[in-house]
């Protein structure tokens, strides 16, 4: 069955943002709009059976508790509901990094740990890489152990950016 998804942009710091909701309002992708490629390529991961793509009738409150948080309210995305496709270990990832609070940083060995795989380092990084949903499930705040940035799918740069934005402290 086709997946609906209703499309937002939103001006943002970090530049315009691609927000997908479905038709509950449960938030099912967020990505910068100039890396709209790797979106397509998620998509394609998560929705095997198909997606079709309409703006949005309104404002969502997923998009609403994005502006709230680029406005300073750091706490306003915490509890938006969202949903993946992906593996049970990729969404263990993902549930993990949603517990990492803002102004906090996290090493890869760190979130194996949390999941209780603490050998899985390598498979927790490409899980974070396949995160389809930035910032709300803030693939951001994982950083080297040796507290260096690592790779950020929306470039070091907006990592650096919204590490800042939210106090963030390395390990």
């Amino acid at each position: 069955m086709t997946q609906l998804l209703l499309s937002e942009t939103l001006s943002s710091p970090v530049g315009a943002i691609t927000i997908l909701t479905d038709g509950d309002g449960v938030l099912r992708a967020l990505e910068y709009a100039d890396y709209h490629d790797r979106m397509e390529r998620l998509l394609r991961l998560h929705y095997p059976q198909g997606w079709r793509i309409e703006a949005a009738p309104g404002e969502s409150a997923a998009k609403r508790a994005l502006a709230a948080y680029f406005a300073g309210e750091l706490s306003a995305i915490d509890t938006l509901p969202t949903a993946t496709g992906g593996t049970a270990f990729q969404r263990a990832v993902w549930a993990a990094l949603r517990d990492v609070p803002a102004g906090r940083t996290v090493a890869y060995a760190d979130i194996a740990a949390a999941i209780d795989r603490p050998s899985a380092m390598r498979a927790v990084g490409m899980a974070n890489g396949s995160n389809p949903i930035a910032i709300v499930v803030p693939c951001h705040r994982i950083i080297g152990r040796s507290g260096q940035l690592t790779g950020y799918a929306g470039g070091l740069a907006r990592k650096q950016w919204l590490l800042a934005h939210e106090g963030g402290g390395l390990v």
